[in-house]
């Protein structure tokens, strides 16, 4: 695997209700403002959102699976969440590399996500570690 500065990956994923059940039963996340179309529209937000740590978890899916992809190791990631996400929204999250240290076999990437409107709701970077070269 070569990794040059500026290369980048994507995935895209509808954040479904059923995946706010999932996470909730996995996570143990069980904020109603996930979960209780009632207590949600008393909010700021006027309707359930989805979970920040649900829809940054594509993050991970790039990182793992395609930049830099199979093996690399989460070392740091810092999220900025921009703006809610909502059941029915579809989230594209973006690793785009922003340095290499190659005597650290290390990586910092720069971590995006946006909404369907090409609305940033996440800003981050991950510190990584690169697989092993054979």
């Amino acid at each position: 695997m070569h990794l040059s500065i500026g290369d980048s990956a994507s995935l895209q994923k509808v954040m479904l209700d059923e995946d706010l059940q999932l996470f909730a039963k996995l996570s143990l996340d069980t904020n109603p403002i996930h979960s209780d179309e009632q207590f949600a529209s008393q909010t700021r937000f006027g309707r359930r959102i989805c979970p920040g740590m649900l829809y940054s978890s594509l993050i991970s899916a790039v990182i793992g699976t395609k930049l830099p992809g199979p093996g690399t190791i989460y070392v740091k990631q810092t999220l900025r969440f921009l703006k809610p996400v909502f059941i029915n929204d579809e989230v594209t999250a973006i690793v785009s590399v922003a340095k290499i240290l190659p005597s650290k076999q290390m990586a910092i990437l720069s971590t995006k996500c946006f909404n369907q409107h090409q609305v940033a709701v996440i800003s981050g970077e991950a510190v990584v570690l690169l697989p092993n070269q054979a």
